[in-house]
């Protein structure tokens, strides 16, 4: 749509208000005001500005995490204790899980908590993102950014900018009454920080070789609901993980359960993007968790407020991609910067975004952006603690593609050798987690069928079907807009994938944004019907489709999941 669009010059433009962006903004402000206040050389004066595609600062960050304080504290090392944290850690188990007990065990050294703090992502957002725009930051909701501006230079291409999305566009992709094109806005550099899988960070992949020699990013989805139960059940601030049921032994995975304030309780489940089974479903998974006799214990009785769901990137040191490149940096979520042995990236994105900044900022003390002088991120990460802290895990996850034991018995081996692989190797190679799925029409496939659970029916109390936890998720989308979901050839949904994978759409989604329904006009009698309304933007589908033919994108402004009062 060829449109005349407003364009707006800023220097420095981050995409997302998460921790990695926030953290990035406000440590990039207080380099530039105390260089200013010291007097030695030139004033740095730069406008910067961060772009949320939620409604809301905090509606799209999905709550409930342990977090390691150690970033908070060298970002805010005078006002880190007032933080809104959940509870700080001081009593934690690790459960090993059969279908019907659930064993005690030691804490395994990666999952030891003590002294960090459960905590509301959401609740963090909230209270880090009027102190950035004390800074003179503006932090504008309901701007998804759709499109990296890119511009040839000298043969070489160069990152400008980004393009804000269309408004008023209607189903049928007309403009309606009230379209507003989007926005150019021009920047001397993008940060991106957009979490998982973030859309203008797979732009980049495609046109950068970012991946050049790096193992393919794998992912798991959290899956979690937060409850309010009964007085007593569970303390502020203490922690379960569990492993075993109600996953097999071939799917990576398992439980967790995180105090809060006010008796209020966080169930989840994380379940590895790289199963072998397409009919596994990670949302009914996730209900025969809570129908665990130990969770119905602490559950029944209780209410349940919220639910979300959300992709994790899994793949660990091997699998970052280059996070810099002619006019942007990549940090957080959408970097890989997550612990995988320990599932902890909320401190490791506001150090990421924090080495953004100091990037920066030595970039404009010398003279201007340059790629050479953006280059030097990549050098600051590998000599920070984050590859102190992710390099003994750099093999973790490829380990289980093996199977869980295959991959605890690598852990193990990992903590004798500082991270090696099998066989003493430094790097073991790594696959897309889609490729792992086995065709049903294997034989391995054929014994597959017999293995997948039964879906658990919803009661209402303890037990919700997808729609009925979407609910509760807070999602809205403006209706009369395109579809987010694009699926580049659905020909494929109702022929070779329903023969192949049984159309597996239908149960990685933890949202029922797909369904396969009937439609005599077809040859086959079916076609895909997407729900895009549903869609709590965990970007599963864009991740787990077995043809890569989905892509997910940001739909209208503020539309999505509601986690702010999580």
């Amino acid at each position: 749509m060829a449109e005349e669009r407003d364009v707006l010059d800023m220097d420095v433009v981050f995409v997302g208000a998460g921790p990695a962006s926030l953290a990035s903004a406000y440590h990039l402000a207080n380099l530039i005001e105390a260089h200013n206040a010291k007097g030695e050389g030139e004033p740095l004066e730069i406008e910067m500005m961060v772009l949320e595609k939620g409604q809301e600062i905090g509606s799209h960050a999905l709550s409930g995490a342990v977090v390691d304080p150690r970033a908070f504290k060298e970002l805010m090392p005078d006002t880190w204790q007032e933080a809104p944290f959940e509870g700080k850690v001081e009593k934690e188990h690790f459960w090993h899980m059969s279908a019907e007990k659930a064993r005690s065990l030691p804490i395994p050294p990666p999952l030891v908590n003590k002294g960090k703090y459960v905590a509301s992502l959401g609740k963090l957002m909230k209270w880090m993102a009027p102190q950035v725009e004390e800074k003179g930051i503006d932090v504008l909701c309901e701007f998804p950014a759709t499109q990296v501006l890119v511009e040839e230079v000298g043969g070489a291409q160069k990152v400008i900018g980004v393009r804000t999305g269309d408004r008023g566009i209607g189903h049928d992709g007309e403009p309606k009454s009230n379209f507003e094109p989007g926005v150019d806005i021009h920047a001397k550099v993008v940060v991106l920080g957009e979490g998982p899988r973030g859309t203008l960070a797979k732009q980049l992949e495609e046109r950068f070789p970012l991946n050049q020699g790096r193992n393919p990013q794998v992912y798991a989805i959290g899956i979690k609901e937060i409850w309010e139960v009964p007085a007593g059940r569970i303390e502020p601030g203490e922690v379960v993980h569990t492993m075993g049921y109600p996953l097999d032994g071939e799917t990576f995975g398992g439980g967790f359960i995180y105090g809060m304030e006010n008796d209020q309780v966080i169930v989840g489940i994380v379940v590895g993007l790289d199963y072998k089974n397409p009919l596994l479903d990670p949302h009914n998974e996730f209900n025969r968790f809570k129908d665990h006799p130990r969770l119905r214990q602490l559950l029944e009785g209780g209410k349940m407020t919220f639910y979300g769901a959300k992709a994790v990137p899994e793949g660990g040191w091997y699998s970052m991609p280059r996070g810099w490149g002619d006019g942007f940096l990549i940090c957080g979520d959408s970097g890989g910067f997550l612990n995988n042995q320990k599932l902890k990236g909320v401190h490791l994105a506001m150090k990421s975004g924090m080495l953004a900044a100091e990037t920066i900022f030595e970039a404009l003390k010398a003279g201007g952006i340059t790629e050479e002088r953006l280059a030097r991120y990549e050098k600051k990460v590998e000599a920070s603690w984050i590859r102190d802290e992710m390099w003994p895990n750099r093999n973790f996850h490829q380990a289980f593609e093996k199977g869980n034991l295959a991959g605890m018995f690598q852990a193990g081996i990992g903590m004798i050798t500082g991270g090696r692989g099998w066989g003493f190797k430094d790097r073991l190679e790594g696959h897309p987690g889609h490729e792992q799925m086995v065709k049903l029409t294997s034989p391995k496939g054929q014994q597959m069928r017999q293995k997948a659970p039964a879906i658990l029916p919803a009661d209402g109390q303890l037990l919700f079907d997808k729609l009925g936890d979407v609910y509760n998720s807070g999602t809205k989308h403006e209706e009369d807009q395109p579809v987010h979901l694009l699926v580049a050839d659905t020909e494929i949904c109702v022929t070779r994938c329903a023969e192949e994978y049984d159309s597996p759409c239908q149960r990685f989604c933890p949202a029922n944004v797909y369904e396969i329904v009937d439609d005599a006009s077809h040859a086959t009698g079916k076609r895909l019907q997407i729900n895009a309304s549903n869609c709590v933007h965990c970007k599963t589908c864009d991740i787990m489709d077995p043809y890569q033919i989905i892509t997910w994108v940001p739909p209208e402004g503020g539309g999505g999941p509601n986690y702010s009062k999580m």
